[in-house]
């Protein structure tokens, strides 16, 4: 079986609206599992450039799959051992939620293994 490494990574700056808000990230960083193929999420890492918390989210076609908090001026590599299979047509993407008004910038580097 082959695999192939696709990773969602970058730095974004954002402007929070809550953290129960999460917002899109400019350049929204997405993922299509193309047909025929199956994705499963490696790792995590993350770094926060602000004063306060703020938490990365993973959206599987909207809705939230998985929080990764990363504190103040802090930052956090989550690996994802339990593996479980984004399969076709879905989209992964990551947005942030933070405090409303705080701007900042993230730091994002999602791995992904595509079967």
């Amino acid at each position: 079986m082959s695999s192939t490494p696709r990773f969602l990574q970058g730095a974004y700056p954002f402007t929070g609206a809550g953290l129960e808000k999460p917002v899109v990230l400019d350049g929204l960083p997405s993922y299509a599992v193309p047909d025929g193929a199956r994705a499963q999420a490696v790792y995590f890492r993350g770094g926060n450039s602000t004063e306060e918390m703020v938490v990365v989210a993973l959206l599987r076609d909207g809705v939230t799959m998985r929080l990764f908090p990363i504190a103040a001026k802090g930052s956090v590599h989550v690996p994802l051992r339990i593996v479980e299979d984004v399969e076709a047509p879905s989209t992964l993407e990551l947005r942030v939620a933070a405090p409303d008004g705080l701007t900042g910038t993230v730091v994002v580097d999602l791995g992904l293994v595509e079967v």
